[in-house]
């Protein structure tokens, strides 16, 4: 199985089509809301983390471009600003995916945006600010 977290940014217009329904039943996804924004008439972002065969999130992706939808994986949006951060490691409490983390070589903190889910949770716990995720 292929597993891949994703942020789709709709337009007012297609805001109420049912495309994550086309997802499930057409490309036999699997998808978990991480995040969403979507508001009748205006433009939404939401967040997933979609399941399936590579050949059909592939297709699925494809799909959803096609659509005219915006998609882009979610590590895109998430990272660290090495010259903001001072390596206190207050982020790697609260990270829960453990996409933060300490090198304990060089004890330096170490951020994998493929494991992130884009909780926010490190951007309050980071009081320098070198945590940025920029999802709206």
């Amino acid at each position: 199985m292929y597993s891949k977290k994703i942020i789709i940014r709709y337009s007012a217009d297609i805001v109420e089509q049912p495309i994550i329904y086309e997802l499930v039943k057409e490309y036999d996804l699997v998808f978990n809301i991480l995040k969403a924004r979507i508001f009748p008439r205006r433009e939404g972002v939401i967040v997933l983390e979609l399941t399936g065969t590579k050949e059909n999130f592939d297709g699925g992706i494809r799909f959803l471009k096609e659509r005219g939808l915006k998609v882009e994986p979610l590590s895109k949006s998430v990272c660290q600003n090495p010259d903001r951060c001072v390596h206190c490691g207050a982020c790697t409490a609260f990270c829960p995916t453990g996409a933060l983390h300490f090198d304990r070589e060089t004890w330096k903190v170490q951020f994998d945006p493929e494991r992130c889910n884009g909780c926010e949770l490190c951007v309050t716990a980071c009081a320098p600010r070198a945590m940025e995720i920029n999802l709206f």
